[in-house]
């Protein structure tokens, strides 16, 4: 059978699934393609949902990807509400969770990653959410507002942006962070110091350094967050953000080849097995830009790996490589960084913190391996391109915020 007519079978229905369907379509893909997902809806954005859909601004129509029409005019079979239990590679079929069973000529795996939960005393409590679905945020939503404590465990993005959130709907904030920084593992001391008072500044209260050994509650709620130095922080609602582990389960009962998520190459394609892909936050991929083998959890990834699968099922040419990117926004910042600080030797800060206009620069000798921009859209642009053609970098330049952007990427250009 040609690639032509192959049934392609996506599991997932996120952003990467979603896109990926779509893409088949738009690239000509003529075969029949079904697509489950475990939620109700059909795939939408998720970035908004700790910031716009909290705060009332979005719905599940204006995030969705497409129309829910779109589907069922491009011949897609999408089945909500359903998921994956089992895949058997030998006669190429994957178990479905109301019974049923779907043949494949291609799989796609889409199946993202699922937020880690602390494993504590207290832990079934109501009141204890997560954010990582539209049900989540909508449970979230209903929980915080004027007069509410909202605590959260984890001071990563998603904590921040949550935080943000908060206080904007009128609650009490308090963030409860393991480390002695918030954002330890993803940036650098400058930005952590940078992010904390600015937070202060509109409210929100840090406790840093502190462990979280239980959650109390009472008539089955959550009321307090109990701390190792047997402090307890009462609260309405807690949002558990320590970050995300990949849901290849699927992959490895069936023995692909896993490493914290499906090990893939630059077309998606798992290592293992040439019929089946791994596409968005389930997938361990090639780096090239850096050398190595990573698992990303952003959109960029989702949609760059969903073209990649969608270019190599159809026939079409690799798209070119892209630079790594993802974005945050808390209250009026808008944080865009570009590419991952890697086996960096030095930091270098371009414009001022205090005016909360300014870009954190990692790196690698006289390479930009990385960028950390606020409000700082032209650092952001121009230092993915010169994390992208990685060429040696004017130092000096760079860190002078009256040279334009522009002429120290023309000074680094591929000549």
């Amino acid at each position: 059978m040609s690639n032509a007519s192959a049934h392609v079978v996506i599991v997932g229905a996120g952003h990467a699934g979603g896109t990926a369907a779509a893409l088949l379509r738009q690239y000509g893909h003529e075969g029949p393609i079904t697509m489950v997902g475990s939620e109700p809806i059909a795939p939408y954005q998720r970035p908004p949902l700790s910031k716009a859909w909290l705060k009332g601004e979005a719905d599940a129509d204006s995030l969705a990807l497409k129309p829910v029409e779109f589907y069922a005019e491009n011949n897609i079979d999408f089945r909500p509400n359903v998921t994956a239990v089992s895949l058997n590679r030998g006669d190429k079929t994957v178990a479905l969770s109301d019974g049923s069973s779907l043949g494949y000529d291609i799989l796609i795996l889409a199946t993202g990653a699922r937020a880690i939960a602390l494993p504590i005393e207290g832990a079934d409590l109501k009141g204890i959410l997560f954010l990582r679905t539209a049900a989540d945020a909508e449970a979230l939503k209903a929980q915080v507002g004027p007069g509410k404590k909202l605590a959260v465990v984890g001071g990563g993005y998603i904590g921040l942006e949550v935080a943000a959130s908060g206080r904007a709907l009128g609650a009490e904030v308090v963030v409860l962070e393991r480390e002695a920084r918030i954002l330890a593992r993803v940036a650098c001391p400058e930005l952590s110091t940078f992010f904390t008072g600015y937070h202060q500044k509109h409210g929100v209260a840090f406790e840093l350094g502190c462990s979280v050994t239980a959650f109390e509650g009472r008539d089955g709620h959550v009321t307090g967050v109990k701390l190792a130095d047997g402090r307890v922080i009462p609260c309405d609602a807690v949002v558990v953000g320590v970050g995300a582990q990949p849901n290849d389960e699927l992959a490895k009962d069936a023995g692909l080849d896993c490493a914290r998520g499906v090990v893939v190459d630059l077309d998606a394609r798992s290592v293992s097995d040439p019929s089946i892909f791994a596409i968005g936050d389930v997938a361990h991929r090639p780096m090239p830009i850096y050398d190595r083998m990573f698992r990303m959890e952003s959109v960029p990834n989702a949609l760059e790996q969903a073209k990649q699968a969608a270019s190599a099922i159809t026939g079409r040419p690799r798209p070119a490589g892209e630079c790594p990117w993802q974005w945050s926004d808390q209250f009026d910042l808008k944080l865009q960084i570009a590419g991952y600080a890697f086996d960096v030797d030095q930091v270098l800060i371009r414009g001022d913190p205090a005016t909360g206009k300014f870009a954190v620069f990692h790196l690698k000798g006289d390479q930009v391996q990385s960028v950390e921009a606020i409000n700082s859209p032209p650092e952001f642009m121009m230092g993915k391109m010169l994390i992208l053609n990685r060429k040696p970098v004017n130092k000096a330049k760079l860190a002078d915020p009256s040279v334009s952007m522009k002429e120290v990427a023309a000074e680094s250009a591929p000549s």
